[in-house]
């Protein structure tokens, strides 16, 4: 099988509902180690996508990502706008003149993506951020041959390094100048990242 640009949209649509869903979730958890602003940034920058979608929806699958990521890093403020707008706007590339794609041709995008997220952040592995979603996420990715399963391993990897980020010392953003303090808390942008997966699990696998 390969991911549908109706998919695609219906996964852009789902991360939305989730993110208005969350917003309090994702606000107490950036309370506790960030500004408190991460639950509004996410609501409100994919709420931004939504209204734009209409106006691309017949365009191929690269021009929807990168203004995806255009909408988000006008839209978004604190870290999140860059990073997430950084993310869809490296998968645009790829993926032009596009209309569905294949699972080589989603892990190559998914691996543009989330290289552009670490250059941006600077972050690596152990650093708690989102990164420690992504990165474990894309190697189950990489290994997987269909689809369904790839997205069912991404769900599972995801929620287990997720959990990962818990006990770990923030070294990286306004987290970071917690010091130890940042420990017993979990990462709000890797929380974010795992509504995103899960959401894309949902769209093409649930349907």
């Amino acid at each position: 099988m390969e991911l549908t640009k109706q998919q695609l949209i219906q996964w852009l649509e789902k991360c939305a509902e989730t993110f208005s869903e969350q917003q309090n979730f994702l606000t107490e958890l950036d309370t506790a180690i960030g500004d408190a602003d991460h639950g509004l940034n996410m609501h409100r920058g994919f709420s931004k996508v939504i209204e734009k979608l209409p106006t691309v929806a017949d365009k191929d699958i690269g021009a929807i990502l990168k203004t995806v990521g255009m909408t988000l890093l006008s839209s978004v403020g604190g870290a999140s706008g860059p990073l997430f707008g950084t993310f869809f706007m490296k998968m645009a590339p790829t993926t032009n003149g596009k209309e569905s794609l294949t699972l080589a041709e989603f892990t190559q995008a998914l691996n543009d993506g989330i290289t552009g997220i670490v250059s941006r952040g600077k972050a690596e592995l152990g650093d708690k951020t989102m990164c420690d979603v992504w990165l474990p996420v894309l190697d189950s990715i990489k290994q997987s041959s269909d689809f369904p399963n790839a997205l069912e391993s991404a769900v599972s990897v995801a929620e287990t390094a997720l959990a990962g980020t818990i006990p770990m010392q923030a070294k990286k953003g306004r987290a970071s100048y917690l010091g130890e303090r940042s420990v017993g808390h979990q990462d709000p942008g890797a929380t974010s990242a795992t509504f995103m997966i899960k959401a894309l699990h949902q769209v093409v696998v649930n349907g």
